[in-house]
């Protein structure tokens, strides 16, 4: 998982981060095989998911949407190499089939804890060739992704801002607490950048829950 956040915790509105932290999320991109992002995140921007050598031909781009609500016009993933794919829910799958016709691959999930399964949306991007995911949120897929422990390593951009809005979007947003009463995380790298950032990285520790 990867974003970048005030240091109140907020990574909206974005982009938040400098051109030191977009050739930080491009080489991440470089390094894995496949992208996730949440439909919301796509209302917001205008993503690509392509990485610094834009090879689209070898990079599964993916977005997913309980509600079937994804934004289609003037959105260049939906232009310009493969066809990204759609994760849903089985009874949106139709609907979405007849509203990209032929700009995304609908793929219909089973439900999971608090909304769909994301397990199966990482088996479908085994069952296509690729060995790590970025899942570049937002807050309620971030959410549902540590909730549902499919996320290994989480980096994080901290970024010398700061927001207090409320209502601005947190790194990860859900219904209740992710552990008991939080989810641990074990420091891996610190970095501090010339831009006034630091690039963290941590490891996610889902066993001390029950510690």
């Amino acid at each position: 998982m990867i974003a970048a956040t005030t240091l109140c915790g907020r990574i909206s509105p974005a982009p938040l981060g400098s051109e030191l932290d977009r050739r930080f999320l491009e080489q991440m991109r470089d390094e894995t095989d496949a992208s996730l992002m949440g439909s919301g995140t796509l209302r917001q921007a205008d993503p690509e998911m392509r990485g610094t050598g834009g090879n689209l031909q070898q990079r599964l781009r993916a977005f997913i949407t309980c509600s079937g609500d994804i934004p289609l016009e003037g959105k260049k993933v939906f232009a310009r190499g493969p066809a990204p794919l759609v994760f849903t829910a089985l009874e949106r799958r139709q609907d979405l089939l007849q509203r990209l016709a032929g700009r995304g691959e609908v793929v219909a999930l089973p439900a999971g804890p608090g909304g769909l399964s994301l397990a199966a949306a990482i088996a479908e991007f085994e069952r296509r060739g690729a060995r790590s995911v970025l899942i570049e949120g937002g807050a309620i897929l971030n959410y549902s992704a540590l909730q549902q422990r499919v996320v290994d390593e989480l980096m994080v951009t901290l970024t010398p801002k700061l927001s207090g809005d409320a209502q601005a979007a947190s790194l990860v947003a859900g219904p209740a607490a992710l552990g008991s009463p939080l989810l641990s995380l074990a420091l891996l790298s610190c970095r501090p950048q010339p831009s006034g950032e630091i690039f963290v990285h941590y490891q996610v520790c889902y066993e001390e829950e029950n510690a």
